[in-house]
C-alpha cells in the first residue's frame, strides 16, 4: 500500500535537486559569501519557525540591516528564483500523479471524466437525462487582464521549460547520456532565470495584455478544449454504448481583454476593434496549419477510393471559381488534397476577398462534407481524429476565436444618455429623475422606433465614445459574426434603469430593433453586475422589475429566455467580509433563479472570481460545487484572472486536468440535480437559517473594524505595502476607480494584494470566526449542526476549507513586523491585537467544526506545500519590512530601494502563489 508520505517523495527529491543547482549558481555568480549569507538567513528563519528565540530574531534583523544594497539584491533574487523552481517542480508533480492514475486503469483519478461517467452509470442516471443535461449545459471561462500576475511572461516561459525538462527526467527509459543532457539543460535554464529581470520596465498596454491572452488560446485552449469534448464523448460511448453520442460544445473560453472599459481609459473602441481583428487572425492561422497537416495525410486516390459526389462537385466548382492555377493541387486523382487546397486558399482570403470564406459555418460545411465522404470508405469505429478535432475546433472557435464581453460602469451610460436626451429636448435632467420616472421614460423610448442620436449633433467626448462603442458592436457582428460580442456587462448595477439605459443605447446602434409590424430583434444580452452587499440584496427586486416589463420580456424571449447575471466576489468581500459576502452571493443566486423561473426565464450566473481567497478564489471544481446546485444546469460563467491563467493553463497537461475536473463536476452535478428535480432537496432549511444568523454577526464584526474604527485605514495604508504595489507595472488600468484615495474607490485587487504581501490575508478570513463562535454558543446542539453542514453541504464545506487555507497561508508572527510600520503605535498595536484575537478564535472554531487537530489535515498536499515554502518566504518578508521602513523615512524617492521592494513583492507573490 502506498502511503500519503510516499507520494510526495519524488517531489521532495526534485526540489532538493533544483535547490542544489541553484546553490551552485549562487556560488558561481556571487561567490561563497552570497551562498553563505542566503543559508544563514534561511536557517535563522527556519529556526524561528520551530521556536521563537529573541537572540535568533535579533540576529536575523541585524543580518538583514547589515547587508550592502548589492548583496541584499542578490539575496532577494536567490529566494525569488527558488520559488519559481518550486512552482515548476510542483507543476511537474501534479502531472506525475495524473500519469500514475492513467497508467493504473483499475483506479480512476477522482474528478476525472471517466470517473464521473462511471459514477452516473452506477447511480442509474439514464442516458436520456445526460443527453438533456448536455444540451442545456454550458461552462464559459472568461480570461481577464486583472492586474494580478506579478510574474513576467519571460520568467513564466523559463518556468515552463524547466517543468518540461523535469517531465522528461521522469522517464525510466532515459540513457545516462540523455539524463546528463537534460540536467545540463536544467542548469542552463536556471542560470538564465537568474539573469532575467523579473520587473517590467513599463506598464503593459491593453494590446500587450491582448497578446498575453492570445498566447493561451494559441498554445493551450485550441488543442485542449476539443480534447476534453472528445474525452466526454468517448467515455459516454464506452459506458452508455446503447446510444450514439454526439456531445455538443459545452465548454468554451471567452475574454474581457480589450473589451473591459470599466475604469480603464485605455480600452478605446479602436483597441477593441484591434482585439477582435487579432483574434480572427490567430484562429484563421490555426485552421490553416491544421488543414495543411490534413492535406499531408489525406493522400487517398480516387482510382482506389470511392469519393462522394458532393466532394467531386465541390472540387470542380472550387477550382474554377476560388483558386488560381498555380495554387491548385497538381495530382488529379488526389481529390481530398485538391479540395483542401481550395479550402486553404479560401481561408487565406477570408479577411480580404469575397472569394474567401465569409463565415465559419461555410468552412464547417466543407469539413463535414469531407467527413461524410471518408465514412463512405473508412470504418466509423476508427474515426480520423485530426479531422474530427478540426471540426470541433471550428464549432468552438468560429472565426472570432472567443467571445469578447464588453463591460462599463453604469454611471457612464447614464451620463451619456442624459446628454443625448437633453440634446433632443426629451428630458433636460434625466439623472435627476426618480427611478419610477426613469423606467417609464425608458420604456416609452424603447417602444418608439424613432432614433434619438443626431448625426450632426456636437456631443461631449465621453458621449461620442459611448455611441462609438455600440456602433462598434454592430460592426463587429457584421464583420466577425454575432458570437464575437454577445454580452454587455453593466458594472455597479444599482437599479433596473441601469440595464434599460444600455438597451436603449443598443437600440440607437441597431442592436435592438423595433419594426413597424411590432416585431423586435435583439442581438445583445445586457447583464447586471451585482457587486456590493446592498446590490446583492436588491438583485431580486431589480430582476422582478425588468421581467414585469413587456418590452424587456420580449428582448429576453429573442435571446432564448435566458438572463445572464454577473456576481462580483471582490467588492462584496471588501464591503462586508468574506463569510457574509459568500453567503449573500449564494442566497442571491437562489432568489434570482427562483424569480426568473416564475417567468419561464433561465438564469446564467457569471462568477467574477479572482485567484486569491479574498476574491472568491480556489480550485475551479470546488468553485462549481459551492454554488446552489439547482442553478448549474442553466449554464455557468467564471472569470479566470491574472495568476490563475499561468498556474492553471501555462502547461498543457495541467490545463487538461483542471478543465477535466470542471467538466466532469458540472456534468455529474447537473445530471444528479436533474434526476432529483422533483424532490428539490438541495440543503436543509435549518442550515440556511444558521447561515443567516452567522452571516449577520460576522458582518457586524467586520463593519465594526473596517468602517467604524477611525484608525483602520491608517493601519491598512501603513501596515501593508499598498503604496509600493502601485509602482508595480502589472496592469494597464489604474489601481483605483476615478484615481481617488477613498476606500470605496480602491479596487479589490490592491486591497487583497497588500494584505497578502503582509501575510495577514485579512480579507480572506476576518470576522468569520466571530459569526461561527456566536452560533455555537447559542445552543449545545449547534456545533453538531455545523459539523453536519460541513459533511453534507458543498457550499459550507468549501467556505470552511477556504478559511482553513487562508489561515494556513497567513502568518501573524511575520504580520507583526508590518504592524510595527504604523507610525501611531497605539493604532498599530490596537488593530493588530484585534486581528490576532480574531485569527485565534477563527482557527479554534474551524478545528472544532472539522474535528481535526490542525488546519488542512485532510489535504496534506496543500499543507505540505505551505510548510515547504514558509522558511523561504519569511526572509523576503523581513527584508521587505526593512526596505519599506527605510523608504518611507526618506524625504525623496529612493529608486534603488523601491526597485528592491518591488523585487520582494514579486518574490513573495511567487512564494505564496497569490497576489490579488
Amino acid at each position: 500500500m502506498v502511503t500519503k508520505q510516499d507520494t510526495s517523495l519524488p517531489l521532495r527529491k526534485e526540489v532538493k535537486m533544483l535547490g542544489n543547482i541553484l546553490g551552485e549558481i549562487l556560488i558561481y555568480q556571487g561567490g561563497k559569501e552570497l551562498f553563505d549569507t542566503v543559508e544563514r538567513i534561511r536557517i535563522m528563519c527556519k529556526s524561528l519557525r520551530l521556536h521563537v528565540e529573541d537572540e535568533t530574531y535579533h540576529e536575523l534583523k541585524s543580518e538583514i540591516a547589515s547587508l550592502s544594497p548589492a548583496m541584499r539584491m542578490q539575496v532577494i533574487r536567490a529566494f525569488s528564483v527558488y520559488f519559481h523552481l518550486i512552482n515548476a517542480a510542483e507543476q511537474n508533480h501534479r502531472i506525475r500523479r495524473r500519469r500514475e492514475y492513467q497508467l493504473n486503469s483499475d483506479n480512476e483519478q477522482p474528478g476525472s471524466i471517466e470517473q464521473a461517467i462511471q459514477s452516473m452509470k452506477d447511480k442509474h442516471i439514464s442516458g436520456e437525462i445526460i443527453e438533456d443535461v448536455l444540451k442545456r449545459l454550458s461552462l464559459d471561462l472568461i480570461i481577464t487582464a486583472h492586474p494580478t500576475e506579478a510574474t513576467k511572461r519571460s520568467v513564466l516561459e523559463i518556468q515552463k521549460r524547466i517543468a518540461n525538462l523535469l517531465i522528461r527526467l521522469d522517464s525510466p527509459l532515459l540513457t545516462n547520456k540523455e539524463r546528463k543532457n537534460i540536467e545540463e539543460s536544467l542548469y542552463n535554464e536556471i542560470t538564465t532565470l537568474w539573469h532575467t529581470d523579473e520587473l517590467r520596465d513599463r506598464k503593459p498596454t491593453v494590446i500587450d495584455e491582448v497578446r498575453n491572452g492570445l498566447y493561451y488560446f494559441d498554445k493551450i485552449f485550441f488543442d485542449v478544449l476539443p480534447d476534453i469534448h472528445q474525452e466526454v464523448e468517448d467515455s459516454l460511448n464506452g459506458h452508455y454504448s446503447e446510444q450514439e453520442w454526439s456531445v455538443p460544445t459545452f465548454l468554451r473560453f471567452g475574454s474581457w481583454i480589450g473589451g473591459d472599459r470599466d475604469g480603464n481609459p485605455f480600452v478605446t473602441p479602436e483597441v477593441t476593434w484591434e482585439t477582435l481583428t487579432r483574434q480572427r487572425a490567430l484562429v484563421l492561422k490555426k485552421y490553416e496549419k491544421v488543414l495543411i497537416e490534413l492535406m499531408k495525410r489525406l493522400s487517398h486516390s480516387s482510382a482506389r477510393t470511392p469519393i462522394s459526389e458532393a466532394v467531386l462537385q465541390a472540387v470542380e466548382y472550387g477550382e474554377s471559381h476560388y483558386i488560381e492555377e498555380d495554387k491548385k493541387w497538381p495530382v488529379h486523382n488526389e481529390v481530398y488534397r485538391r479540395m483542401l487546397a481550395i479550402m486553404i486558399e479560401r481561408l487565406r482570403m477570408a479577411e480580404e476577398s469575397k472569394l474567401g470564406y465569409g463565415t465559419a459555418e461555410e468552412l464547417l460545411t466543407d469539413l463535414m462534407m469531407i467527413k461524410e465522404s471518408i465514412y463512405g470508405h473508412h470504418p466509423k469505429a476508427h474515426e480520423l481524429k485530426l479531422l474530427q478535432k478540426l471540426i470541433r475546433q471550428v464549432q468552438l472557435f468560429g472565426f472570432h476565436l472567443g467571445t469578447l464581453d464588453i463591460r462599463n460602469h453604469s454611471e457612464e451610460h447614464s451620463a451619456a444618455l442624459a446628454e443625448i436626451l437633453r440634446k433632443v429636448n426629451v428630458e433636460s435632467d434625466y439623472q435627476g429623475l426618480s427611478e419610477e420616472r426613469k423606467m417609464n421614460l425608458l420604456e416609452n423610448l424603447l417602444t418608439d422606433p424613432r432614433p434619438l442620436v443626431l448625426a450632426r449633433e456636437e456631443y461631449s467626448e465621453d458621449t461620442r465614445e459611448m455611441i462609438e462603442v455600440f456602433d462598434l458592436i454592430k460592426r463587429a457582428h457584421k464583420e466577425f459574426g454575432k458570437e464575437s460580442i454577445r454580452v454587455y456587462i453593466v458594472s455597479m448595477t444599482r437599479s433596473a434603469s441601469d440595464l434599460l439605459e444600455v438597451l436603449l443605447l443598443a437600440k440607437e446602434a441597431g442592436l435592438y430593433r423595433l419594426h413597424a409590424d411590432g416585431t423586435v430583434e435583439s442581438d445583445l444580452n445586457v447583464a447586471p453586475l451585482l457587486e456590493t452587499i446592498e446590490d446583492l440584496s436588491n438583485g431580486s427586486t431589480i430582476l422582478k422589475q425588468l421581467l414585469d416589463m413587456p418590452v424587456y420580456r420580449e428582448h429576453l424571449r429573442i435571446l432564448n429566455n435566458q438572463q445572464e447575471i454577473m456576481l462580483g466576489y471582490s467588492d462584496g468581500s471588501k464591503d462586508g467580509g468574506t463569510l457574509t459576502a459568500n453567503w449573500k452571493l449564494y442566497k442571491a443566486q437562489i432568489e434570482l433563479h427562483d424569480i426568473a423561473k416564475e417567468y419561464g426565464v433561465s438564469t446564467k450566473f457569471f462568477h467574477g472570481r479572482g485567484g486569491s481567497l479574498g476574491r472568491g478564489g480556489g480550485p475551479l471544481r470546488r468553485s462549481l460545487l459551492s454554488q446552489p446546485l439547482e442553478t448549474l444546469g442553466d449554464g455557468v460563467k467564471i472569470t479566470e484572472q491574472g495568476e490563475v491563467l499561468s498556474s492553471r493553463y501555462l502547461i498543457k497537461e495541467i490545463a487538461s486536468r483542471s478543465l477535466e475536473q470542471a467538466a466532469s463536476t458540472l456534468i455529474e452535478t447537473a445530471a444528479n440535480v436533474s434526476k432529483q428535480s422533483e424532490q428539490g432537496h438541495f440543503r436543509d432549511p435549518a442550515w440556511v437559517e444558521a447561515m443567516e444568523e452567522i452571516s449577520e454577526v460576522s458582518y457586524q464584526k467586520y463593519q465594526s473594524l473596517v468602517f467604524n474604527d477611525d484608525g483602520f485605514l491608517t493601519y491598512f495604508n501603513q501596515a501593508t505595502p499598498l503604496k509600493e504595489i502601485g509602482e508595480l507595472n502589472i496592469g494597464s488600468r489604474p489601481m483605483a476607480r476615478k484615481n481617488s484615495d477613498k476606500f470605496e474607490n480602491l479596487r479589490a485587487i490592491p486591497w487583497v494584494f497588500a494584505w497578502t504581501q503582509s501575510r495577514q490575508l485579512f480579507p480572506a478570513w476576518y470576522a468569520a470566526g466571530s459569526g461561527l463562535k456566536w452560533y455555537i454558543d447559542q445552543g449545545e446542539s449547534n456545533i453538531f449542526t455545523l459539523r453536519e453542514m460541513y459533511q453534507d453541504w458543498p457550499f459550507f464545506r468549501s467556505t470552511v476549507d477556504n478559511l482553513q487555507m487562508a489561515l494556513m497561508k497567513a502568518d501573524l508572527k511575520t504580520a507583526k513586523e508590518y504592524a510595527a510600520l504604523v507610525q501611531d503605535s497605539e493604532i498599530g498595536l490596537r488593530i493588530f491585537e484585534n486581528i490576532v484575537e480574531e485569527y485565534n478564535l477563527t482557527k479554534q472554531v474551524l478545528l472544532e467544526i472539522t474535528e481535526d487537530t490542525e488546519l488542512l489535515e485532510q489535504t496534506p498536499n496543500i499543507k505540505d506545500s505551505v510548510h515547504r515554502r514558509n522558511p523561504y518566504v519569511d526572509p523576503l518578508n523581513f527584508i521587505q519590512v526593512h526596505l519599506i521602513h527605510e523608504l518611507r523615512e526618506k524625504e525623496e524617492m529612493d529608486t534603488e530601494l523601491l526597485i528592491q521592494v518591488l523585487h520582494t513583492i514579486n518574490g513573495i507573490a511567487a512564494g505564496l502563489r497569490n497576489t490579488g
